[in-house]
């Protein structure tokens, strides 16, 4: 099930597009996100208003330190803003609320 768009979360989606901007503009940074989301590059246009889809956009930067200082670098923001992005379109914890 989708999650929707939690709208006061607006600056970290916006982030995470900006992160994927940042991947899909060098072909080998692209493949390897879509090699380990698993998604078709044709469903990738369709994912962005998928929080989740943010979500591992942010995950797959976070995963790499390297690619962190350097898209934090090419976005001139600082790596902790993309780190408090991510944490923010985690998905809440499985035993939230019970």
């Amino acid at each position: 099930m989708k999650r929707k768009l939690d709208h006061s979360d607006g600056g970290s989606e916006r982030l995470a597009i900006e992160v994927l901007g940042w991947l899909a503009a060098d072909e080998d940074r692209l493949f390897r996100f879509v090699a380990a989301s698993g998604l078709e590059p044709g469903t990738l246009r369709e994912s962005l208003h998928d929080p989740g889809f943010l979500g591992a956009v942010l995950d797959h930067v976070m995963g790499d330190e390297s690619s962190l200082l350097a898209c934090a670098e090419a976005l001139q923001v600082k790596p902790e803003r993309i780190a408090s992005a991510w944490q923010r379109l985690q998905p809440p914890p499985f035993d939230e609320g019970a």
